[in-house]
């Protein structure tokens, strides 16, 4: 146990992975945090901001609703899938590099969008964004696992995530503003100028740290068949609320991605250089960090999806005043993210992470209590007490992967952890939207006979519950006023009790995530353990 404990000790300190100390401002930590934080503000600005442009771009651009809802797609689809190939390449030619490359891309594909005159070019380079995002953010984690020292890597990711979670949730707020008075176009042409400054000071800041055992090749088979099967998986999960989650070809995608995952894993027991040793995966605290972090994205983002449908639609705000109303959730994050490293270096993670789950699944209970009327003060108490619960998690979860693995892999690490987050929460919208369309589909009929209102049929019953679904009344033109008043009523009504049954899986989801959290703990062991992974 001892000879053991020594080896631990001497990965741990970033140092002894680069060519000498650090002098001046190359390699300096709380610099390196500044300038990584750039990079990845923008790739977390562009999941959330986008979706308040989607409206004026559909119409400045003639596009179908198919065409707006693929410059989403496209985009965390292709994050989705090349985050862990990323994270390998990082890891092969150093995160530096590849963090560099990853920000002149981005804003470079950011910039061509805004200069797009057709929906094809616009959700082309959203791919391309999607693809250099890939690149930036695991080599972001690769710099601060190398550069902090284990003591204060905590406080670092804690900022991380801090800077995650207010970028995601201030998008829609920044968006509102340039969408109203300037253009769409704005919403990308910011990431220019952000961009050029994440470069100029990467190039001067960022020190690249080579791991001792850093891979030397690269495992192209493993990368085609975890390729293929993130594809498949994704694919299946964003189409799945347009084919039906019983037809045949959500299922068809579902199984070749099992079956790509079956042959990636034989195919990784038997290469020299795996592009994920499943070694990795031994680490019981390393695995359930994986889990924690796509089941809290499931509950996160599953169910933050309809609020802003409740918040825009039901309530009748502007995207600006929804997104106001959402600072107590982006407030506390900022608050909390930074305390809730400092709390996980004192007392380890499995405390601070089953607590903040504990917070989560009962903001996402709170929320099932909405009602059409709720005053701001109530919302704003579940979304502070939403913002709490997710912070020690982001920050956590992201320790104990990127703890847990051994130095030279941290960039895969990092690629897991964006992965699991990316993959849970498209999850989390795809399966809470068909819990929304079953319960909706359900109640409709019935509500709307019940209000004494003439009976829906084929095509208009089907766009009703469609509007519905999104808590949008579906009041045709030159309809009387009473008629209105009882629609929009139904519709109220119906939209609640889905988005009420939808946020009570969300917590159900938490709940479980609870339990998964009590099998995570720091990553003392991890570059002890890396020896171990190569056998």
């Amino acid at each position: 146990m001892t000879s053991q404990t020594t080896v631990n000790k001497a990965p741990q300190t970033p140092e002894s992975l680069a060519s000498g100390p650090s002098r001046g401002l190359r390699g300096h930590p709380w610099l390196t945090l500044f300038s990584v934080a750039i990079g990845v503000m923008m790739v977390a600005l562009d999941g959330t901001i986008v979706a308040i442009a989607n409206p004026a771009i559909k119409d400045d651009l003639g596009a179908t609703f198919a065409d707006v809802q693929w410059i989403t797609n496209g985009y965390f689809l292709a994050l989705a899938v090349a985050l862990i190939t990323a994270g390998k390449l990082g890891d092969r030619f150093g995160h530096r590099q590849t963090f560099l490359i990853g920000v002149t891309g981005f804003a470079a594909a950011s910039g061509a969008i805004g200069l797009s005159h057709s929906i094809a070019f616009v959700v082309t380079f959203r791919v391309l964004q999607g693809l250099f995002g890939a690149l930036l953010m695991p080599a972001a984690l690769g710099l601060l696992r190398a550069t902090f020292p284990a003591e204060k890597l905590n406080m670092a990711i804690g900022i991380w995530g801090m800077v995650i979670g207010a970028s995601t949730a201030g998008g829609p707020i920044l968006g509102g503003l340039l969408v109203e008075h300037v253009s769409w176009q704005s919403v990308f042409f910011i990431n220019v100028p952000v961009g050029v400054v994440a470069l100029l000071l990467g190039a001067v800041i960022l020190r690249d740290h080579r791991a001792e055992n850093a891979p030397k090749s690269f495992d192209i088979l493993g990368i085609l068949l975890l390729s293929g099967a993130m594809f498949c998986l994704v694919w299946a999960i964003i189409q799945a609320p347009t084919w039906g989650w019983g037809d045949g070809l959500t299922w068809l995608f579902i199984a070749v991605s099992l079956v790509c995952f079956g042959l990636f894993a034989f195919w990784e027991t038997k290469v020299r250089e795996p592009l994920i040793p499943l070694g990795l995966f031994r680490s019981v605290p390393l695995s359930a960090g994986v889990v924690l972090m796509a089941l809290m994205a499931i509950a996160f983002l599953g169910g933050l999806f309809f609020v802003t449908f409740y918040l825009q639609n039901v309530h009748g705000m502007k995207p600006v005043d929804a997104g106001l109303h959402l600072l107590p959730l982006t407030g506390m994050m900022i608050v909390s993210s930074p305390l809730a490293g400092l709390v996980i270096t004192k007392v380890g993670p499995r405390i601070p992470l089953a607590g903040g789950m504990v917070c989560t699944a009962a903001a996402m209970f709170g929320m099932s209590t909405l009602e059409t009327d709720t005053s701001s003060l109530t919302m704003s108490i579940w979304f502070a007490l939403l913002g709490l619960g997710l912070a020690p998690v982001m920050v956590g979860a992201t320790e104990v992967i990127v703890g847990n693995a051994p130095m030279e892999l941290s960039g895969v690490a990092g690629g897991l952890q964006q992965a699991s987050m990316q993959i849970g929460g498209s999850l989390g919208t795809a399966v809470l939207g068909a819990v929304m369309a079953s319960k909706v589909s359900n109640d409709l009929p019935g509500n709307w006979a019940a209000a004494g209102l003439p009976p829906l049929a084929g095509a208009q019953a089907a766009g009703a519950t469609e509007a519905v679904q999104v808590g949008k009344p579906p009041v045709a033109p030159g309809t009387p006023a009473a008629i209105a008043e009882k629609i929009t009523s139904v519709t109220y009504d119906t939209f609640m009790s889905g988005m009420g049954l939808a946020c009570l899986v969300a917590a159900g989801v938490a709940v479980v995530a609870v339990f998964v959290a009590l099998l995570t703990k720091r990553g003392v062991n991890a570059d002890a353990a890396g020896a171990g992974v190569h056998v």
